[in-house]
Order: structure tokens, then C-alpha cells, then sequence
């Protein structure tokens, strides 16, 4: 219990200190959703460990319906995540993310598949995803990188590199083809 208030406490901080338009504890604590979503999480996550999946589950679909964040018990966040304007993000049950994360809103860190082992992304320490970005599979992301506006993600990121841009694409396509009137 005392580490979960550590953590709240430790991203009560790093709302302070990164969001400009936060001017005190209290107004982060009633009015930043990603705060709630998160102490939740904590409490989800714990009850997960200990093979109480119902009541970890309907307490992560509490936090979903009050603050708009999907987290799944089972995710693994580091200390310090900031999701702003979290609306619409969406964490998958065997996602890993690292210390001091940034995620923007509309943000999905999905699996691919129904594989029941490692099917979704681990994000590494002082990572930034940018808003609506869709990082999918059992891919890393190495820290430092920083994933723009959108982006679709279905490869590894190396550290300290930026990924922008769609990558989806025909997959009737192997080369640059025209497919249904489109230039490739």
C-alpha cells in the first residue's frame, strides 16, 4: 500500500512539473483523469497479482467508466506515466511500459492477435506517444524514443528514434503497384 502512494505521489510530481497548465496538487488530484485511472490501476493490478481477476477486472471498469482510460489489470506501468488528455487510451493486459512515459490521448497499446502469451507492446523508460498513435503486437519500444501524431507502430523502435507516419498498406502489394487505382 505505502509504494502505491509513493507512485501516486511520484505522478502527482511529474504532472507539476510537465504539464504547464497545472498550478497545484489538489487541482491534479480532482481534475487530471490519468491520476485517477492510474491509482486505480495500482489497486487493479495488485488484486491481478493475487489471482482476484473479477475483482480486478470490475475495478479497472470503474476507473474506464469515470475517468475514460481502459488499463488492463494485468499491464505493467513504471512510475511517473503521464497520459494527457487520456481520453480513448487503451492499455492491453501484457503491455509493459517504463519510468516517466508520456501518452497523449487516443492512444492504444493493442495485441494482435488471440495468442494467450506476450501479444502487446513493452515501452521503455522516457518514452513520449504522440495523440491517436496505435503501437499493436509484441513489439519493443527503446527508451527515449519518441512515436508522433497517429503513427501506426507494428515494428521495434529503437532507442532514441522517432517513428512517424501510417504503416499500413495493400499487402496484395510487394513493390511499388498500382492497387484499386492507388499509386504506391
Amino acid at each position: 500500500m505505502f509504494r502505491i502512494l509513493k507512485d501516486i505521489n511520484h505522478n502527482l510530481n511529474r504532472s507539476l512539473a510537465n504539464d504547464p497548465a497545472a498550478h497545484s496538487k489538489l487541482e491534479v488530484i480532482l481534475l487530471y483523469p490519468h491520476i485517477k485511472a492510474l491509482a486505480f490501476h495500482r489497486v487493479s493490478h495488485f488484486l491481478y497479482r493475487h489471482h482476484m481477476f473479477f475483482l480486478a477486472r470490475l475495478n479497472s471498469n470503474i476507473a474506464r467508466f469515470w475517468t475514460g482510460i481502459e488499463i488492463h489489470p494485468g499491464a505493467k506501468i513504471g512510475r511517473g506515466l503521464l497520459i494527457d488528455h487520456g481520453m480513448g487510451v487503451v492499455i492491453g493486459e501484457t503491455a509493459e511500459i517504463g519510468d516517466d512515459c508520456q501518452i497523449y490521448h487516443g492512444v492504444t497499446l493493442g495485441g494482435t492477435g488471440k495468442q494467450h502469451a506476450k501479444r502487446h507492446p513493452t515501452v521503455g523508460n522516457n518514452v513520449m506517444i504522440g495523440a491517436g498513435a496505435k503501437c499493436l503486437g509484441n513489439i519493443y519500444i527503446g527508451d527515449n524514443a519518441k512515436i508522433g501524431a497517429n503513427a501506426v507502430v507494428i515494428t521495434d523502435v529503437p532507442e532514441g528514434t522517432t517513428f512517424i507516419g501510417l504503416a499500413a498498406k495493400d499487402k496484395r502489394c510487394k513493390h511499388a503497384c498500382v492497387c484499386d487505382g492507388i499509386i504506391e
